[in-house]
């Protein structure tokens, strides 16, 4: 069932998505990138102007390096916030059941 559904482009994009938080400092070249996921350049190419258009990549005029823009690592820091919130209410319940009387 779930081969049914997978697409290997969005596949490819995702574990180049993965592949990118390994430096989002320097970033990386196309071609670093195309062989960590094996893909062509032209693909490679089509793949980083759609994280572009996305606002999930840019790329550094200078180096002519590719980095992840600080959008998904946002949403992680977000996911800790939800964690440390989750946390404060069960120390809370924990406090709560656990008060001499």
């Amino acid at each position: 069932m779930a081969d049914k559904y997978t697409n290997a482009s969005q596949q490819r994009i995702i574990k180049l998505m993965l592949i990118m938080f390994g430096d989002v400092v320097n970033g990386y070249l196309p071609s670093e990138l195309a062989k960590a996921v094996g893909a062509s350049a032209g693909t490679m190419t089509r793949d980083l102007d759609n994280l572009e258009t996305a606002g999930i990549a840019r790329l550094d005029e200078e180096t002519r390096r590719w980095r992840l823009t600080p959008r998904l690592p946002q949403q992680a820091i977000k996911v800790f916030q939800a964690i440390d919130a989750a946390d404060a209410r069960v120390q809370e319940a924990k406090n709560r059941f656990t008060r001499s009387i």
